[in-house]
């Protein structure tokens, strides 16, 4: 997370990306939260995905939750590609008087994969630069009632014009829908 903070490549020089690779790390400072995608043996058959999702509190990092699975490979994306989501309740921000477990908020991500015009994604308010490999990790807060919609997110070109869009509640983005209605 300090190297996200910081702007630095997540994946340290000194750790060898055959056996771990740091996909994507981002951090929502309003928030203070965080969510880190790595994928273990990422050369092997049997790689596997994982993604954590930390909290800021107390003047350090916690972890509060994540997940593991098999990889889904690489992906061809022609825009925008957003799957995998997931979440973890903010358990140390629900021990502060006078909040309490059912007040709490959860911690949101998804995993973003984009296209090659792609030179920015907005999550929400936050605009976050691609990356050279085009696949990426967003982190958000929500209110417990609504833990299942995620912000608005759009593609933007090199120009700054909007590519693509996925609403909170999209199932496919707007590039895509164009292109169905053309094959039609």
């Amino acid at each position: 997370m300090k190297r996200a903070l910081a702007g630095d490549v997540p994946q340290p020089w000194w750790m060898p990306r055959r056996v771990l690779t740091v996909v994507s790390a981002d951090v929502d400072d309003a928030a203070g939260v965080g969510a880190i995608w790595i994928l273990w043996r990422p050369k092997s058959s049997q790689f596997r995905e994982h993604v954590a999702v930390l909290e800021w509190f107390g003047e350090r990092w916690r972890y509060v939750g994540g997940g593991s699975s098999s990889g889904d490979g690489p992906v061809d994306v022609d825009v925008l590609d957003v799957r995998n989501g997931g979440g973890a309740l903010s358990l140390t921000r629900s021990l502060d008087p006078p909040r309490s477990l059912a007040a709490a908020q959860m911690i949101n991500c998804v995993k973003v994969r984009l296209g090659r015009e792609v030179r920015d994604v907005l999550i929400g308010v936050r605009r976050i630069e691609v990356p050279e490999q085009r696949s990426l990790i967003a982190v958000w807060t929500s209110p417990q009632m609504n833990r299942g919609v995620r912000p608005l997110i759009v593609a933007l070109g090199g120009d700054g014009a909007e590519l693509s869009r996925l609403g909170p509640y999209d199932s496919l983005d707007t590039h895509t829908w164009d292109r169905l209605r053309e094959e039609m």
